[in-house]
């Protein structure tokens, strides 16, 4: 399948069948899904492939008793993780960089990642800083917060996600995003630290007949599409 073909062919997959997933195809999606682009490359966020019967039965109760949990031969959990900035940050301060580059590179990862990142007792001081500037001249206004801090690593999971399910679909199987689930049991499940949140699991399978709710639908792409 090209790309086109690929997003065209992906749909949210509500029942599977007994076809098993190889392991192979999983692996190679997941490596798809660390490539996604994400905020200032800090890769906040974490993958959980269920294997254990027990940890399965589980997490299909958090979600719900939904079909696509149930019949689904593989779940993955996507957790955006914030509290990882430090450990990847120094990581990626270890890596080769253009000579040219390497006093912007070194002040953005040692003063400004933290500097956003953490000190979150500072907030509101941050808040009234960036808002002050941005009075005079253009600035970026975000993260101030951990509420803030906490959305954009979701924005990367989610992406992080998106490739997964292409990775699935090009390689002949299918997905669904659910949403609809308990996040608390699934944190105490996966023993998540209080920061992280669980942006979505992902059931994987082989569709049949019928695991669809009908055509694809979108309304009029002039209602979302604006050349300004």
């Amino acid at each position: 399948m090209n790309f086109f073909d690929v997003i065209n062919t992906r749909r949210s997959i509500r029942k599977y069948g007994l076809d098993p997933v190889p392991k192979e195809v999983m692996e190679k999606a997941l490596q798809a899904a660390l490539l996604a682009p994400n905020s200032s490359n800090l890769q906040l966020w974490q993958f959980f492939w269920i294997q254990s019967e027990e940890s399965k039965k589980i997490l299909v109760k958090c979600c719900l008793n939904q079909s696509g949990a149930r019949s689904a031969k593989e779940l993955l959990v996507v957790v955006a993780s914030p509290s990882l900035w430090k450990k990847t940050s120094q990581e990626i301060l270890k890596q080769p960089i253009s000579p040219n580059a390497e006093k912007l590179f070194k002040n953005y990862y040692q003063k400004i990642v933290p500097f956003t990142y953490g000190f979150q007792i500072l907030a509101p001081i941050k808040w009234l800083l960036f808002n002050t500037i941005g009075f005079f001249r253009p600035i970026m206004r975000r993260p101030w917060s951990w509420k803030d801090r906490e959305e954009i690593c979701i924005k990367s999971a989610a992406l992080a996600s998106e490739n997964f399910m292409l990775a699935i679909t090009a390689q002949g199987f299918d997905t669904l995003p659910m949403e609809g689930f308990d996040e608390s049991r699934i944190k105490k499940l996966l023993k998540l630290r209080f920061s992280d949140r669980v942006v979505m699991v992902i059931a994987v399978g082989k569709r049949i007949p019928g695991s669809e709710w009908g055509p694809r639908f979108r309304c009029d792409s002039s209602w979302f599409i604006h050349k300004v």
